[in-house]
């Protein structure tokens, strides 16, 4: 939400009455508006948001960005046409305003209002669990600040702008998940939130396809931490030494977390509980506390231990985290589903990379019964894609009792489980997500756990689905 005031501030154009009018949601989707919202009208690839005003308008909203002539019957600003030094005299609404391009006006609005509100921003970025940590930060901070955090995937040059919009006058905590897809993105971004506190999860090989290789990943990442200010807090994994070595590129204090006894905030005793959660020490300072949470997964320990990080940084107490770490139930990405046989489908269908297919099959390893694992393709992982799913390919042949493959590149997985000893007869390959429903569906018992894990271009999500509708 914006005033109009601090919306037209954002251009350094001041209007006769100080309005302190505020606007609702501001979104580029006229189906998610909302009556008072914003609209901000962006040319893309596929769609022109300019064609969508007039419905936008008829659900209720109240201002109109724009970067070219429309035929709306609304009254127009133009900001290229008004004199800064002038008191802008602004009509009824609805009505719009022209920008010489929509996106770098909502960028600008975005850097604005984040100095008005001037709340603690935190930056979190990484190749694997992004937004599982931004959701256990938020968590965490909500347990002592009003936090706000970007919805979904809006981790983009378009996301965190509408995110930052969209923020409370009343909030004192955002937290923002940052994407990287080419070199200056997050500094970009950075520059538009100016965050005082990093968070950098690991390096992957994930768009490794477009990024390059895993340096050029780890610079691109390093952004974060190089933008933070003095005062500010890089808090990095201790365990990944692509980020570990980011302590080198920030002028802010480091707070290392991990495994080790050599980061200041670490972990040992784990215990897997299957879908029960975890159980875990924590360490920080001399003192220890026995954890145990609802997230799924040893490799969760990590998330839980950046979302405390956080809120040492913040100057929260044990007792606030710890709250927070508890009430951190939600699992993002993996669903769980029963058939009417009695299977247990583990739905891990968002995405996936080597690093977070072994989490998911050591998850699987921790759970009782028959383990099935439907495995398929990894995109965009470039020089790695070959060695990627060769790992994973061995790491399934130690955990599962029956393998399915799906396309071409789950075929290398399949072909190294075979070598690293599964039997053959303990392989099924595929070629699509439709040919493992067939090879599952009627089959399954109420022993068997199955995970089904792929990159979301394979579609893997229709596979639990329709499984949960034939058993």
């Amino acid at each position: 939400m914006i005033r109009l005031t601090d919306f037209f501030d954002s251009f350094n154009i001041h209007i006769k009455e100080r309005n302190s009018k505020i606007l609702a949601e501001a979104t580029i989707d006229s189906r998610r508006v909302l009556p008072g919202s914003i609209f901000f009208a962006l040319k893309g690839d596929r769609v022109d948001g300019h064609q969508f005003i007039p419905q936008a308008i008829a659900k209720g909203a109240q201002l109109i960005v724009m970067d070219q002539e429309t035929a709306c019957e609304i009254p127009v600003i133009d900001l290229e046409k008004i004199d800064t030094k002038d008191l802008l005299a602004i009509p009824e609404m609805p009505f719009g305003v022209k920008v010489s391009n929509t996106l770098r006006a909502m960028q600008k609005i975005a850097a604005h209002q984040r100095q008005v509100i001037d709340p603690h921003v935190i930056g979190i970025t990484g190749s694997v669990g992004k937004s599982s940590t931004k959701e256990l930060v938020a968590e965490v901070l909500a347990q002592h600040y009003h936090t706000h955090k970007n919805p979904g995937n809006y981790n983009n040059e378009i996301g965190l702008p509408l995110t930052l919009i969209n923020s409370g006058y009343g909030h004192k905590c955002v937290v923002l998940e940052m994407g990287f897809y080419y070199p200056g993105e997050i500094k970009f971004l950075c520059e538009i939130a100016v965050p005082e506190i990093g968070i950098v999860t690991n390096i992957g090989t994930v768009h490794a396809e477009r990024a390059g290789s895993q340096q050029m990943i780890a610079q691109g990442k390093a952004e974060l931490v190089e933008a933070l200010p003095a005062d500010g807090i890089a808090i990095l994994n201790y365990d990944d030494p692509l980020v570990r070595s980011m302590a080198k590129k920030t002028n802010a204090r480091v707070l290392f977390y991990g495994l080790s006894p050599k980061a200041h905030l670490w972990a040992d005793n784990i215990q897997g509980k299957g879908l029960q959660g975890i159980i875990f020490d924590l360490h920080y300072e001399g003192m220890k506390f026995h954890i145990q949470a609802p997230l799924l997964g040893r490799h969760s320990v990590q998330t839980i231990l950046r979302a405390s990080a956080a809120g040492l940084a913040l100057g929260m107490n044990w007792e606030e985290i710890i709250q927070g770490l508890h009430k951190g139930h939600t699992q993002l990405r993996l669903v769980t589903v029963r058939t009417e046989s009695g299977a247990l489908i583990l739905d891990d269908t968002y995405n996936a990379t080597p690093e977070s297919m072994i989490a998911a099959l050591d998850l699987l390893r921790e759970l009782k019964g028959h383990k099935i694992a439907v495995l398929g393709d990894m995109l965009e992982l470039g020089e790695y894609e070959e060695l990627g799913h060769a790992q994973v390919g061995r790491h399934a042949a130690s955990v599962v009792n029956h393998l399915v493959t799906v396309g071409k590149l789950g075929a290398k997985i399949a072909e190294t489980a075979s070598e690293a000893g599964l039997a053959e007869n303990a392989i099924t390959s595929v070629n699509n997500s439709a040919e493992a429903v067939e090879v599952l569906k009627y089959n399954l018992t109420q022993d068997d756990v199955v995970l089904i894990k792929g990159s979301h271009g394979l579609r893997m999500d229709t596979i639990a689905a329709a499984l949960e509708q034939t058993q």
